[in-house]
């Protein structure tokens, strides 16, 4: 064999070998991840049939794609006395039991940065707690809390804003930037939850500026939102207005500011645009960038069932939504709800 021929074969046996980095630690893929909207059971109200079993039936296929599902629990899971009301208002409460309705659907996670996660006051929250951890259900949001999670390949950090003294603050924009940065030292992507904004069919559209709704200031959506990401949010997922709104992408990370109601039964209204909802999946990069996803359309049934919808009524909306709000700094969403960054 000539000395040329030799080398050449030991170049090309080095080139096709893995390294040992490599082969002991591989590079992650994109992280997968699932967020949905506000979701309400309650005793008073009246609870679905069969403690619970079968009502996210229709859409289970959606929340068992991807490496993690998530999304924001209104109320309480216990039996502690709601504490909440004084007169003319709405407190939420299901049995702990249905811990494990969200855990069979397939929901990994729960924000409890919210109004309603303090219904029963500190003992229903614990109960929450307890209840979700039996289940085998994460929870994200209660103040100064960074909940880090291994998902796939990576360590996620998921964090919860809301204007209430029990969840993170999602009005002093200084102390949530401290926070989003100490979770960036944590983990390596950052994941940021918020409660907040106007509530109703009238507040589809993101403002500049505050919210206020019931009297209270819900924060700055927008600017909340630009500045956590600028502090190291890979995105950020909102709650709150009980209705879709647009879906920017800000920077490298992507900015959806409501997905609606999705588990409303009885609870929540479901009229008009109400009624429309989804399962936003969104897939994150090892570096932190989103580099695309898909709104999977979902309508509400009375009294508040989430079904598939093949009308796909959601992504219409949120597509002219986020059109409209977010001009070229929108994401692009496709006909079929494909999702792209700009």
């Amino acid at each position: 064999m000539s000395r040329l021929r030799a080398a050449a074969l030991l170049l090309m046996a080095a080139a096709l070998a893995p390294s040992s980095a490599w082969a002991q630690d591989p590079p992650p893929g994109d992280v997968s991840l699932n967020w949905v909207g506000d979701m309400a059971f309650s005793r008073s109200a009246g609870l679905p049939p069969n403690g619970g079993k079968g009502y996210f039936g229709d859409v289970t296929r959606y929340l068992r794609r991807g490496d993690l599902t998530t999304g924001n629990l209104e109320g309480t899971l216990g039996r502690a006395p709601l504490t909440k009301c004084r007169g003319n208002c709405h407190e939420f409460q299901a049995p702990p039991s249905y811990a494990r309705v969200f855990r069979r659907a397939g929901f990994g996670l729960v924000n409890l940065a919210n109004n309603h996660s303090h219904d029963a006051g500190e003992r229903g929250l614990r109960e929450t707690r307890a209840a979700l951890h039996g289940a085998g259900v994460g929870h994200a949001g209660l103040n100064g809390k960074i909940t880090v999670k291994r998902v796939g390949a990576a360590r996620v950090a998921f964090i919860g804003f809301a204007p209430y003294r029990w969840a993170s603050p999602l009005l002093d924009l200084g102390a949530a930037k401290a926070l989003v940065r100490r979770a960036s030292k944590r983990a390596d992507l950052v994941v940021v939850f918020t409660h907040g904004g106007a509530e109703g069919a009238d507040a589809a559209h993101v403002p500049h500026g505050v919210e206020h709704d019931f009297g209270e200031n819900r924060g700055a959506t927008r600017a909340f939102a630009h500045a956590v990401v600028e502090s190291g949010a890979d995105a950020v997922l909102g709650s709150g207005p009980h209705v879709l709104r647009g879906i920017e992408c800000y920077k490298r990370a992507i900015v959806a500011y409501s997905l609606g109601n999705f588990a409303p039964y009885r609870t929540l209204s479901t009229s008009g645009i109400l009624g429309l909802s989804g399962v936003l999946n969104l897939k994150l990069a090892p570096t932190g960038r989103f580099s695309g996803g898909r709104l999977w359309p979902v309508k509400l049934a009375p009294p508040g069932v989430p079904k598939r919808d093949g009308g796909r009524a959601s992504v219409k909306l949120v597509r002219r939504l986020s059109r409209q709000d977010f001009g070229r700094g929108a994401c692009r969403v496709s006909s079929t709800g494909a999702i792209k960054p700009r």
